[in-house]
Parts: C-alpha cells; sequence; structure tokens
C-alpha cells in the first residue's frame, strides 16, 4: 500500500510504512517473495532506461503474433456484442473444446460441464486449485528444478512445500526411491510439470509410470502443469499422467493456451480433472475474477478447433534456436548445454566456471549486458545454472550468445 503520511508539529512528513507494512499485512504476503524472473525482466526494463542496451532472456514470451484466425475470432465476438460477464467457468463451447483436445490428444475422458474450468491464465488455475485443496498442515512435494510461482502459490495459501531436488548430473531423473524419501503423513499432492521449465526435459513413460504408482500407493493426487506440451523436439513424445490406469480421479491437468498459440497477453488457461474438485475450484474461481474475459474465450475457441499449422511453424523457430544457443554456449570453456527436449529455455550448466547461480547471473548482465534468470530461482537444485528463454528473434539470440562467449572468456 503506498505510504500514508501525516505532518509533524515540526512541519516534518511523518512516514508510517513500516507501521503499515507490520500492522496490516497479512504474514503470508511479507514473507512471500515477488517472482523472480519477472525481477529480471523489470531489472532489464530499468537498464534499457538508463541507456544500457541490455538483451532480456528471462521472460518466457514467445516472439510470434497471436495467428490471424485467433485474433479475427476475437474481434469479431466483441463487434458483436461479446463484451459482457459469461458463465463462470466459461462459455460452454471453449469447455466442449478443451474437453474434445483432452480427448483426442491426451487421452483423457472429461465432463465438459462440470470438469474444466477455464480461468485468465494457467497461472489463476494453479493458484485457484492451492487456495482450494491447500491448508495449514498440508504438504505438497514439488520437482525441482520447478516454475519460480509454484512454491509461493502453495505457501501463500498456508501449506508447505516440500522441495525435491532432482540431480543434474542425472539428467534431472524422476526415481521412486527419491520420491519416497519426502513423503511424509502429511503430503497430499505430488507437482510435476513435463516439458520442464527451466530443464527443458520431458518426463518418459518409466518415470511417469514410477509417479502414478507412487501417487496410488500414498494416496496422493497429483497436480501436472502441462502448458508446454506441444513444444516438443527430436520425437520426444508427451504422456499425460491422467491417461495411466487409476489416476483419472486423482490428478488436475493444468494447461493454457498462452505458449502453443502465442496468446500469453489473452490470459486464458484452464485446469481440468474430477469434478469433485473442479467444482470447489470454481468457488474461489466466482469470488477472484468472477469469469475469464469473454471475447478471449472466443479466441479460445478459435485456437483449439481451427488451422494447428502455426505451431509447426513456431517449432521449426524453435528448433534452430535451440541448436543456436546448444551450439554457441556449449562450446564455451565451463558451460555444458544440453540439448533440450521441450519448451523454450536453456537451462545453462555453470558449475566449472566457478561461479554460483546468482554470481553468473550477475555477471552475465553487467558486463555482457544479457539478462538471464539465475538457476536458485527454480530451487537449490538449480545452483551453478541459468536459465535463458531462446523465445526471441534469432539475430538478438545469435547476438546475446556472442556476448556471453565474449565475457565468459575472460574469466
Amino acid at each position: 500500500m503506498p505510504a500514508a503520511q501525516s505532518s509533524g508539529p515540526d512541519g516534518e512528513d511523518t512516514v508510517i510504512e513500516q507501521r503499515a507494512a507490520d500492522h496490516f499485512l497479512a504474514a503470508r504476503v511479507r514473507d512471500a517473495a515477488p517472482s523472480p524472473t519477472l525481477a529480471v525482466s523489470d531489472r532489464a526494463r530499468q537498464l534499457k532506461s538508463e541507456g544500457i542496451d541490455v538483451i532480456d532472456l528471462g521472460g518466457g514470451d514467445p516472439d510470434f503474433i497471436t495467428p490471424q484466425h485467433i485474433r479475427q475470432a476475437a474481434t469479431d465476438a466483441m463487434n458483436g456484442g461479446q463484451t459482457h460477464y459469461v458463465a463462470s467457468p466459461g462459455i460452454p463451447e471453449l469447455r466442449k473444446a478443451i474437453a474434445a483436445k483432452l480427448k483426442v490428444d491426451n487421452g483423457i475422458e472429461v465432463d465438459p460441464a462440470q470438469g474444466v474450468l477455464v480461468t485468465p491464465g494457467g497461472k489463476a488455475a494453479l493458484f485457484q486449485a492451492a487456495m482450494a485443496l491447500v491448508e495449514p498442515g498440508v504438504d505438497v512435494m514439488v520437482l525441482e528444478p520447478a516454475w519460480v510461482s509454484y512454491v509461493p502459490m502453495i505457501e501463500l495459501a498456508g501449506g508447505t512445500a516440500i522441495h525435491v531436488g532432482l540431480d543434474p548430473d542425472d539428467n534431472f531423473a524422476v526415481m521412486r526411491e527419491m520420491l519416497e524419501q519426502h513423503v511424509t503423513d502429511r503430503t497430499r499432492a505430488i507437482l510435476i510439470n513435463s516439458p520442464n521449465n527451466p530443464t527443458g526435459r520431458v518426463l518418459g513413460h518409466d518415470e511417469l509410470v514410477a509417479l502414478a504408482e507412487f501417487a496410488r500407493a500414498h494416496d496422493l493426487m497429483v497436480w501436472t502443469d502441462e502448458i508446454y506440451e506441444k513444444i516438443l523436439y527430436d520425437g520426444h513424445q508427451h504422456e499425460s499422467i491422467a491417461a495411466y490406469p487409476g489416476m483419472a480421479e486423482r490428478t488436475l491437468t493444468f494447461n493454457g493456451l498462452s505458449k502453443a498459440y502465442a496468446m500469453t497477453g489473452w490470459r486464458l488457461g484452464y485446469v481440468a480433472g474430477p469434478p469433485a474438485f473442479i467444482q470447489e475450484i470454481a468457488k474461489v474461481h466466482s469470488h477472484s475474477v468472477t469469469c475469464a474475459t469473454s471475447f478471449a474465450q472466443a479466441g479460445g475457441v478459435a485456437a483449439l478447433t481451427g488451422d494447428q499449422a502455426f505451431i509447426g511453424e513456431m517449432l521449426a523457430a524453435w528448433d534452430r534456436r535451440r541448436h543456436l544457443v546448444h551450439d554457441g554456449l556449449g562450446a564455451v570453456k565451463g558451460l555444458r548445454c544440453p540439448l533440450v527436449e521441450g519448451a523454450f529455455y536453456a537451462f545453462v550448466d555453470g558449475r566449472e566456471t566457478g561461479h554460483d547461480a546468482l554470481a553468473l547471473a550477475d555477471v552475465l548482465l553487467r558486463e555482457a549486458h544479457v539478462a538471464v534468470v539465475p538457476g536458485t530461482a527454480f530451487g537449490e537444485a538449480g545452483e551453478g545454472h541459468v536459465r535463458l528463454s531462446f523465445a526471441t528473434g534469432d539475430d538478438v539470440l545469435e547476438q546475446a550468445v556472442q556476448r556471453i562467449r565474449d565475457v565468459l572468456g575472460r574469466h
């Protein structure tokens, strides 16, 4: 809240900002840190405003414009008067399109009327689920490195995030023994993300089988974030754990249109799963956002039911760029840059440079003027790493890679 001020007897303003923080703010908010990825982009913008030529590779925003047929559908909806409230769970046409997509692409059967909730972005779906299903005394296991917002969402809901650090020297593989070491009698769910942000790993069939068996053995829910499911390389296949035997009744599938359809600014996501859970999450949704934007939902229908060729065009560009980053940074002494399997991030291993994650990111920003995210923003398993996005133009990416090579070549 803005600083409140009052004039003292000597005419000087007395600032009560600290009292406001101590007295009025909830502890759960005081203890929460801002998003590290957004902080990196904010810092890059600040430096640019000071006249410094910074290349920002910290975000996760595709550098493509939303396809024309999707934009046209939203425009037609607005011009046709669809500028009002709509059904809180989402317009029926979009929920049906989502259910059809889940059946065809993922092998998941859901009831579009009761088992699908449309939200303003996938982040909102995850946050609302945390508010509905997590409370003090509840643990949620998070496989790390993990997207920066998972843990704060769990903690804002009053729960405890159990950090399950995966081994970078084993390609961040998921093993049953590791999961067993972290489960407690308070554990209610495990949160997974494949293709993974930040590592680019795609969970294999055997790993998903192990996760499913573990969840059933301990009677856990699985929250699966599948926002990057269509961004795959080298023949890697995405599998949805909800399609595995005995998993549909205990799995919430989170997804959205931001990444695959270049619709980050539209804020359109969803969660699908058992109606008993979706209807409770919908309570939080109805009391917080009412509904996702009406005309954006019309665009969502067009995205899911229209021409999908655009995705292949984006994939071709991202595939080219991941090789550019892999080849360019992999040749730098002290860096290891695995060829990612999915998504559009490179999780660069800089442990042999002698820098920790924060120091390496700082060197790249101060000396190379390239903004990247320190790996520890994604959990301690990311120590010594930095994440950079290759969802940007080839020329910009080539320049960023060359700057990094030049700077680290001097260290």
